[in-house]
C-alpha cells in the first residue's frame, strides 16, 4: 500500500451526515409520507376505475401520479445508497447492517407499489394514447412506461412476487452480503495483507511478489471454499426457481431486457470477440516471451502466468522513479493529472472533476472491513455521486479514479432528467466511464518517451484484454453455472471445474499452466442478486467508447456537447436507438469489430517498439 497519508475518506455530510442525523430521520419520513401518498393515489384509481370505467379520467390521474412517483423515486434511491455506501466501508458494523436490513424492508412496500401500478397500467393501456395526447410534455415516459408493460408478462401474482421479495431478504440478498464479508476481512496471518492488497500486488514489477501473492491469495480462497460456494450456490439456486416462475426463458434474456439491448447485439458482440481471441493469445504469447525472456524455451512457448496478467514489462527506462507506470503516485499527483486529462476535452467535465476531489466525493483508503475493488453511487435526490477506490499508488490506480468519475459525470449530466428518464442501463454506465478512462490513456501517449509508449501500448492492452477475454470467459463461466445449477447443486470443486473449462474457451493456449480456479470466488459480480450476467456490459462500453472516442478525434472540441447530450439521454431509450442516433449500428459483428481492430493496430506498433 502506499505511503501517502493524504489518501481521503469520503465526505457524506452533503448526502446524510449520519444515521443519528435529523437530514437521514426526516428522509426517512419524507419516505414513509410519500408512500403513504401513493397508496392514495392507487385507492383513487382502483375505486374509480372499479365503480365506473368509463368516466375514470385515467389520464389526468396518471399526470398526478409521475411527478409523485419520480420525487419518492429518487428519494428511494438515495437512502439506499447511503445505506449501502456506509456498510461498504465497514461490512462489519453491527449499526450499519441493521440499517440496510430496514432499507430492504421498507423497499418491500414499494416494490409491491410497482405490482399495483403496473395492474393499474394493464388494465388502462387503451386511454394511453389518450395522455399522450394531452399531456405531451410527458410524452418521453412512453419508452419508460411501455418497460412497466413488458415487466407484466414476466411477473408472478401480486401475492408471489411480495412472498419472493420479503423472502430475498433472508435468501439471495443474505448470501451475498455473507460474501462481501469474507473477502473484505480476510488476511495473511505471515505478512499483514489484507486480501484487496494481496490483489493489488499483480500489479508490483516483482515477479517474487506477484507470484507469492498470487499463491497466498488462492490458499486464502481455498481455505473458505465451501462458504463461498454455498454463497453462490444458493444465490443462483434461487435465480433459477424465481426465473422459471416470471416465465423467463433462461438468465440471459432477463439480462437483456435489463440491458435494453437485444440478442442479436449481444450474438454480434460476443461473436466479435471470440473471432478475436486467436489475436488476444499471440499477444499474451508475445508478453510470456517479453517477461520470461531468461528462461527456458518451454516456459516461453507455453504462455503467460495468470499472476503475470498485470506484471509491468521490465523495459529499462520504465525502472526509473519518474516513469509514469513504474513511479508511486501520491492520491494529490493523480488528481491534478485527472483533472488535466479531463479538461483536454471539456471545460464542464474538467470542472465537474474538481468539485468531486473538492468536496471529497471520493473515499480511496485501503483498509480492513472495506470492499474492494471500484464502484461510483448516485444520489439522485441530492444530485451528487460518491466513488469508492483503493488507491495504492500504482498508474492502474489513476485510470480506476478516471473510470469511476466517468461514471459521476454521467450521472450529472442525466440529473436535469425526471427520475425516471434517469435510470440507464451497465450498457451505456460503462460506456461513459470506459470513454472517460480513453481520454486519459490516449492522451499520455503523446507525451511518452519511446520506452514508455511501448509499457503504456502494453498496459492498454493488458487491460483490454481483461475486457473482452476475461469478461467473455465470466460469460461462459456463468452461462454453464446456470446451465449445471437447473440440474442440482453445485459443490466447490464443480465451481472449480466449470471456471477452469471457461478459461480454457477464451483464454487457452495463452495462459501456462499457472491459472486461477478461484476466479468465481474472487468476483462479486457472481453474487448479485439484482442482475445476472453482470459482464457483457463491460465489453460493450469498452468498444464503444472507442466509436465515440474516433468521432471526438474527427470532430474536435465539438464533440464534447455531442457527447454530453447523448449521455444525458441513456435513459430514454434502448442501446440500438441510443447508439444508431449517435450513427452506430451496434447490431452488426462488423461494428464491434472495428473496435477490436483499435487493439490489433496497438499491438502491431508494440512489435515494431520491440523489434527495435
Amino acid at each position: 500500500m502506499a505511503a501517502d497519508k493524504n489518501i481521503p475518506r469520503w465526505n457524506l455530510d452533503s448526502i446524510y451526515p449520519s444515521l443519528e442525523s435529523s437530514e437521514y430521520k426526516n428522509a426517512l419520513k419524507e419516505f414513509q409520507n410519500g408512500m403513504d401518498q401513493i397508496d392514495l393515489l392507487f385507492e383513487t384509481a382502483e375505486k374509480l376505475d372499479g365503480n365506473s370505467p368509463d368516466n375514470f379520467d385515467f389520464a389526468l390521474w396518471l399526470s398526478t401520479f409521475i411527478p409523485v412517483s419520480d420525487k419518492l423515486g429518487a428519494l428511494e434511491e438515495s437512502l439506499s445508497a447511503y445505506a449501502y455506501l456506509i456498510y461498504s466501508v465497514d461490512t462489519v458494523n453491527k449499526k450499519f447492517l441493521d440499517n440496510m436490513a430496514y432499507i430492504d424492508q421498507l423497499g418491500l412496500r414499494s416494490q409491491k407499489q410497482s405490482l399495483r401500478f403496473r395492474a393499474i397500467l394493464k388494465k388502462n393501456l387503451k386511454k394511453l394514447p389518450e395522455f399522450y395526447r394531452r399531456y405531451p410534455q410527458l410524452a418521453e415516459y412512453e419508452f419508460i412506461l411501455n418497460e412497466e408493460l413488458d415487466a407484466v408478462s414476466h411477473q408472478m401474482t401480486d401475492a408471489e412476487e411480495n412472498l419472493a421479495s420479503d423472502l430475498q431478504r433472508t435468501g439471495g440478498d443474505a448470501w451475498e452480503r455473507l460474501h462481501e464479508q469474507l473477502i473484505s476481512t480476510l488476511k495473511d496471518v505471515q505478512t499483514g495483507k489484507t486480501f484487496n492488497e494481496l490483489r493489488n500486488d499483480a500489479y508490483s514489477a516483482d515477479e517474487k511478489i506477484r507470484k507469492s501473492s498470487y499463491e497466498k491469495e488462492l490458499e486464502l480462497l481455498a481455505q473458505n471454499r465451501v462458504a463461498f460456494a454455498a454463497c453462490l450456490n444458493n444465490l443462483k439456486g434461487e435465480t433459477c426457481t424465481l426465473n422459471k416462475r416470471r416465465s423467463w426463458q433462461n438468465a440471459i434474456d432477463r439480462s437483456l431486457a435489463a440491458a435494453r439491448m437485444s440478442r442479436k447485439t449481444l450474438d454480434a458482440l460476443i461473436g466479435a470477440i471470440e473471432d478475436s481471441l486467436p489475436f488476444w493469445r499471440k499477444y499474451l504469447k508475445a508478453k510470456a516471451e517479453i517477461l520470461y525472456k531468461n528462461k527456458k524455451n518451454s516456459e516461453k512457448d507455453n504462455g503467460l502466468a495468470f499472476y503475470d496478467l498485470f506484471a509491468p514489462l521490465p523495459v529499462k527506462t520504465t525502472q526509473s522513479e519518474n516513469s509514469i507506470l513504474n513511479k508511486t503516485w501520491t492520491f494529490e499527483e493523480a488528481k491534478n493529472y485527472i483533472l488535466k486529462e479531463y479538461a483536454s476535452f471539456s471545460s464542464e467535465m474538467g470542472a465537474f472533476a474538481e468539485k468531486a476531489f473538492e468536496k471529497n466525493w471520493i473515499d480511496a483508503q485501503i483498509r480492513s472491513g472495506k470492499v474492494g475493488g471500484a464502484y461510483c453511487q448516485d444520489f439522485p435526490a441530492q444530485g451528487e455521486s460518491r466513488i469508492l477506490s483503493n488507491f495504492t499508488g500504482a498508474f492502474s490506480d489513476i485510470i480506476t479514479l478516471a473510470h469511476e468519475l466517468g461514471h459521476a459525470y454521467h450521472h450529472f449530466c442525466i440529473t436535469g432528467n425526471p427520475y425516471a428518464l434517469s435510470s440507464y442501463p451497465m450498457t451505456l454506465a460503462e460506456t461513459a466511464s470506459t470513454f472517460a478512462e480513453t481520454i486519459v490513456k490516449q492522451d499520455i501517449l503523446k507525451e511518452a518517451s519511446e520506452d514508455e509508449k511501448l509499457s503504456l501500448i502494453e498496459f492498454d492492452l493488458q487491460d483490454a484484454c481483461q475486457v473482452l477475454v476475461d469478461i467473455l470467459c465470466r460469460f461462459y463461466f456463468e452461462q454453464s453455472v446456470f446451465e449445471k445449477r437447473e440440474q442440482g447443486e453445485l459443490t466447490a470443486d464443480d465451481f472449480c471445474s466449470l471456471m477452469k473449462a471457461a478459461q480454457e474457451k477464451s483464454y487457452g493456449n495463452g495462459l501456462n499452466k499457472y491459472r486461477h480456479e478461484y476466479m468465481w470466488a474472487v468476483k462479486s459480480h457472481y453474487y448479485s442478486t439484482g442482475l445476472d450476467f453482470y459482464n457483457f456490459p463491460y465489453a460493450f462500453g469498452q468498444l464503444f467508447a472507442l466509436g465515440l472516442y474516433a468521432r471526438y478525434k474527427k470532430e474536435g472540441p465539438a464533440f464534447a456537447e455531442t457527447y454530453r447530450n447523448l449521455l444525458a439521454d441513456t435513459g430514454k431509450m434502448s442501446c440500438e436507438d441510443l447508439c444508431r442516433k449517435a450513427g452506430f449500428d451496434i447490431s452488426a459483428k462488423d461494428f464491434w469489430e472495428s473496435g477490436i481492430s483499435v487493439y490489433k493496430e496497438e499491438f502491431a506498433e508494440m512489435e515494431k517498439l520491440l523489434n527495435k
